[in-house]
């Protein structure tokens, strides 16, 4: 399967928008019908892309319980990653640094709530996609922290996935090695990292940062999120941004690890309850408690639309993002962007 549309050129100024003032209307139309110039279309249908350690291919899922793709950015052909197998669809796809991919998914499909909340799964699949991949016996919630340099990983459980091990609000964010003994996948070294109880806090893994030595978090305090780290040598954590009615979820990080995308509602006018889903792409520096934000797309001015699920290619010139309606669940996308950096 391939596309033959061509990206036309791309150019390396930012556009600058005026965000909306609180209570002034949002626009009509679509934001991808009006894309400021740094801004270019990838694909047509798809979400939560996910860059190549060579930064030259992007795999991303075509629909949340779906199938997953990859990209060649050079060719712009696309092709079918796990179509020659059954399985009860996936809801991410992403690369270990070795290249062979990351998948979470179900072995079951009950409905949407329940096999979201309580079965989904690692994966691994080789990097040519030729077998189906292998179960690591691991549940998990919502997504996973891949470092770049070794085969360490990082993710979160709840009481959802293991109700005989955690209390009711209860979330522990662990660290583990993906290893190949016998030339299986195997996850070994497995290790808690950090304890919350809802509703102060629920965690979800993000990236690592300064050589695998700290842990980029999101802590939700339902219905808004604060960006956050974690030591993992002490355990001692640090507040990179919260802001009392703003819902500020991590994403994708910078490969120097100085700076963030932001999943951020700032200057929605809004109630607390639709704020995650009223979002536009920020960028943060990551210092404490971080006043360093900086909006980069403006999906939110336009009614009905968010932009969502960022992630920062490996020479930090470019990130891609999805397009999403605020009113479908948190990450549906309708097509890959791709945003260059100045």
């Amino acid at each position: 399967m391939h596309t033959t549309k061509t990206l036309p050129l791309l150019f390396a100024v930012i556009l600058v928008g005026t965000q909306l003032s609180p209570g002034q209307a949002k626009k009509t139309g679509n934001p991808e019908n009006e894309l400021p110039p740094n801004i270019t279309p990838l694909t047509g249908f798809g979400e939560r892309a996910s860059w190549s350690p060579d930064g030259r291919r992007i795999a991303f899922m075509s629909k949340s319980f779906g199938d997953a793709f990859e990209i060649d950015l050079a060719t712009k052909n696309i092709r079918l990653l796990t179509g020659h197998f059954q399985h009860s669809g996936f809801l991410r796809v992403q690369y270990l640094p070795n290249g062979d991919f990351f998948l979470i998914g179900a072995h079951t499909f009950q409905d949407i709530h329940s096999t979201r909340e309580h079965d989904q799964e690692m994966w691994v699949m080789k990097a040519d996609a030729k077998s189906p991949p292998v179960a690591l016996n691991q549940k998990i919630s919502e997504g996973v922290a891949i470092s770049t340099k070794r085969p360490k990983i990082a993710w979160a459980n709840t009481q959802g996935q293991y109700p005989e091990l955690l209390a009711a609000g209860e979330s522990v964010l662990y660290t583990a090695d993906v290893e190949y003994p016998g030339g299986v996948p195997t996850l070994v070294n497995k290790r808690e990292v950090l304890r919350a109880h809802a509703p102060e806090c629920t965690l979800e893994a993000q990236d690592f940062r300064n050589d695998d030595t700290e842990l980029i978090y999101t802590c939700y305090r339902r219905p808004l999120a604060d960006v956050m780290g974690v030591d993992l040598a002490s355990g001692k954590t640090t507040v990179y941004r919260s802001v009392p009615d703003e819902y500020s979820e991590v994403e994708g990080i910078s490969p120097d690890a100085e700076w963030t995308l932001v999943e951020s509602s700032r200057g929605e006018n809004v109630p607390d309850r639709e704020k995650w889903a009223n979002i536009d792409l920020w960028k943060l520096r990551l210092v404490p408690q971080s006043t360093d934000f900086v909006r980069m797309t403006h999906w939110c001015d336009y009614e009905g639309y968010k932009a969502s699920n960022p992630v920062v290619s490996p020479d930090g010139k470019w990130f891609a993002f999805q397009s999403a309606r605020n009113n479908e669940p948190a990450g549906v996308g309708h097509g890959i962007f791709l945003f260059k950096l100045p």
